[in-house]
């Protein structure tokens, strides 16, 4: 039994369909990997998965397929995803160590269906998990940014990830109010890429549109104008091309989906509470995930809401240190998790 529990670990997982990160409990983030496998077609070989596979991206030759298993934060290839979680916890273990995983609490999007949780619990369980949990990533966000969820006041935070934006509004260790939106990084890199085929007449990859976006994208004018020099495929010719983008070309470009996220936030806000909309008012909104490191995403959010809005530190691992933090204070935290042994309540 001493030796059971000397080897079993607890684990937290944000399953992101950008990055997906583990926390193991006593050690911290241990995994910080791309959601992305590459599969061979012809021998059905798994060539690489997580870093490895993302240098792949829009670099492979036709019989080799590089898959992102989840989609708007929904698995969509279950077997592969199975097999991304089973790489990483057999790298946690590291070369001939043997790890026990005892329990798990995942992260997951607040409007996931029954059917689509219990994939997520059923992907945990098969790679190798005795138990799975799960919780609402803007809960895990909010605890992850070290928020007092479980007092009687309002904590609104945004988390933007690649694949959605979740909204909400915490209070009391519940969500009062909450909206999850299909429009986050991975839509803000489509927006790039429809933009400069439109504009320029060149053809550019995911990987140049993410460079394009963290590197001169902002969402309000900036002090200092910013450039990049891109390179392509002429739509016109079909020969390589290089164009300069400016900070105000990605601006135009990521117009729109800026737009619906603030206009979701503001129904968040129109159907929380009197009392809670008071206490945002008075502490204001967090932002975390890969979008908000977006130049001047708060200063966007804080000028049409008229509330003071801030990014938390370390936004990237917000949801992963919220899932350690719950999985390391089970007994704490377990009314706010979703046992998979119990069923849900259904919401409206």
């Amino acid at each position: 039994m001493f030796l059971f529990n000397y080897f079993s670990k607890d684990i937290g997982i944000d399953l992101g369909t950008t990055n997906s990160l583990v926390y193991l409990a006593g050690r911290g983030i241990v995994i910080n990997e791309p959601s992305i496998a590459a599969l061979n077609n012809k021998t059905s070989q798994i060539l690489a998965i997580g870093t490895e596979a993302k240098n792949m991206l829009g670099r492979t030759p036709q019989h080799i397929n590089v898959i992102k298993p989840l989609i708007n934060g929904v698995i969509s290839d279950f077997d592969m995803t199975q097999e991304m979680l089973r790489y990483f916890l057999k790298k946690i273990g590291g070369s001939g160590a043997f790890l026990n995983y005892r329990r798990a609490v995942i992260g997951v999007p607040s409007n996931l269906t029954e059917v689509e949780r219990k994939s997520v619990e059923d992907a945990i369980v098969g790679a190798g998990v005795s138990k799975a949990y799960t919780i609402e990533e803007p809960l895990a966000a909010a605890l992850g940014a070290r928020l007092p969820i479980n007092e009687p006041t309002a904590n609104m935070i945004i988390d933007i990830g690649g694949g959605t934006t979740e909204i909400a509004v915490i209070s009391m260790g519940g969500t009062v109010t909450s909206k999850s939106l299909k429009v986050a990084g991975d839509k803000f890199n489509e927006d790039i890429i429809r933009f400069i085929r439109d504009e320029f007449s060149l053809a550019i990859g995911e990987p140049t549109a993410e460079e394009l976006k963290s590197t001169i994208g902002s969402a309000v004018p900036v002090d200092q104008k910013l450039e990049m020099t891109i390179r392509g495929r002429d739509l016109a010719t079909g020969l390589p091309k290089e164009i300069l983008v400016k900070d105000t070309h990605i601006r135009a470009a990521l117009a729109k989906s800026l737009k619906a996220i603030v206009e979701a936030v503001k129904e968040v806000v129109e159907v929380s509470p009197p009392e809670l909309v008071g206490d945002v008012l008075r502490r204001g909104i967090y932002l975390c995930g890969g979008g908000s490191l977006l130049r001047g995403v708060d200063q966007l959010i804080a000028k049409d809401l008229t509330v003071n809005a801030a990014v938390v530190d370390d936004p990237l691992t917000c949801v992963a240190r919220g899932t350690g933090i719950a999985v390391e204070n089970f007994d704490q935290y377990k009314q706010i998790l979703d046992n998979p042994l119990i069923p849900r309540d259904i919401r409206t």
